[in-house]
């Protein structure tokens, strides 16, 4: 990940606090896909949670998106704090790389603006989720809940976007 980075063609690196701290110390507390608790963004550490992903940004020189239960979306002088999303993502396989893939598209969408791009994808990503566990029915579980994550992205509009972004810019 490292050498892809120094290449100075990657736009923005996404992934869970622990992974991400493992690209900037070499080594970190991160159980195969999960970020560990030791690492979780909350808001008891959220100023310091801000300053660690600038200093990532600037390390790395790429957007870091930093995902979990409180999103951080920065680069070297802004950072995104994002609030959408429903703890039970963090149980569903494939939410990060449907996440990443979001991160992506909305970037190679909107290359003037990549960070605000970023931040749009992964407000876009917790609000699907929100939206998909309303639609849920009490037998359902977590695949009946990726479809429906799908589905809320397909069916997403700039106005529900709009009203259901819950983020802060520091």
């Amino acid at each position: 990940a490292l050498d892809i980075l120094q290449t100075g063609s990657v736009t923005c690196v996404r992934g869970n606090i622990s992974e991400v701290k493992t690209l900037i110390h070499g080594t970190g507390n991160t159980k195969g896909v999960d970020a560990a608790a030791v690492d979780s963004v909350t808001e008891e550490n959220l100023a310091a949670s801000c300053d660690f992903a600038k200093q990532a940004a600037h390390k790395l020189n790429t957007i870091v998106a930093i995902t979990g239960a409180i999103d951080l979306i920065a680069d070297t002088r802004q950072c995104y704090i994002i609030r959408n999303g429903r703890p039970e993502m963090s149980r569903i396989t494939g939410t990060g790389c449907q996440c990443s893939a979001l991160v992506a598209a909305c970037i190679a969408a909107n290359k003037t603006k990549p960070l605000a791009a970023a931040a749009t994808a992964v407000i876009a990503m917790g609000l699907a989720g929100e939206i998909a566990h309303k639609h849920l029915l009490a037998h359902e579980g977590n695949a009946a809940c990726r479809s429906c994550i799908i589905d809320a992205i397909c069916h997403l509009t700039a106005e529900e976007l709009n009203k259901g972004a819950k983020y802060e810019l520091r």
